[in-house]
């Protein structure tokens, strides 16, 4: 069976909520680096929305600094220039894809706050504006940001990460295992102790 036909294939899979079958990504990977450009707009559109929901989570609310769909643009953009040199250590492919998306989602952070730095924020006004500001967008930025530093503060950042690729992604244990070279039992008991901790502090008088 071709590469296109068992992506055709998956395609049916995916949208009936069934996991793409490791091996037929990983034919569909390699026919990608090889230059194949149906495989390459099959895999690029089905990490998509992985991608997106990573940037989400990791980026906050629509209404911060950063546009979610720029980060996972820039992210689809050096996966597409990165396939070409794009070698199997055995790792999965998503480890992979959410190396580049943990860097891009870092620069853009970084970007963002010197943005923010640079503005200055004047009295705020009696009537709010049904548009936002740039400087709206940057107290909202470091408002989100706070967040950010609090989840960082209270968790490691291997918990953060679980939290992020199991309860936002949507990946499963095994997945995430997979992605971050662990066994499911140790995700889910990292994932619990990370929950737990973040309940005490929210609840914490």
């Amino acid at each position: 069976m071709s590469v296109s036909a068992l992506a055709e294939r998956e395609d049916t899979r995916t949208r009936s909520g069934e996991p793409v079958d490791e091996i037929v990504l990983n034919a569909v990977v390699e026919a990608a680096v090889s230059g194949d450009a149906a495989a390459t707009e099959w895999l690029l559109t089905y990490v998509r929305p992985l991608v997106l929901r990573y940037c989400q989570a990791r980026i906050g609310g629509h209404r911060t600094a950063i546009s979610v769909d720029d980060v996972a643009q820039e992210v689809l953009l050096a996966l597409f220039r990165a396939l070409p040199g794009y070698r199997n250590q055995g790792r999965p492919f998503l480890a992979f894809v959410y190396g580049i998306a943990g860097h891009k989602v870092a620069d853009a952070r970084r970007n963002a706050a010197r943005v923010a730095t640079a503005l200055s924020v004047p009295e705020i006004p009696d009537v709010a504006s049904q548009e936002a500001t740039p400087e709206q967008h940057a107290l909202q930025f470091e408002l989100t940001s706070r967040v950010e530093q609090l989840l960082r503060k209270v968790l490691s950042p291997r918990q953060h990460e679980i939290l992020v690729l199991r309860l936002v992604v949507g990946l499963s244990a095994e997945e995430v295992a997979d992605v971050m070279g662990s066994t499911p039992g140790a995700i889910r008991v990292a994932q619990h102790r990370a929950l737990t901790r973040l309940r005490k502090v929210v609840t914490r008088p």
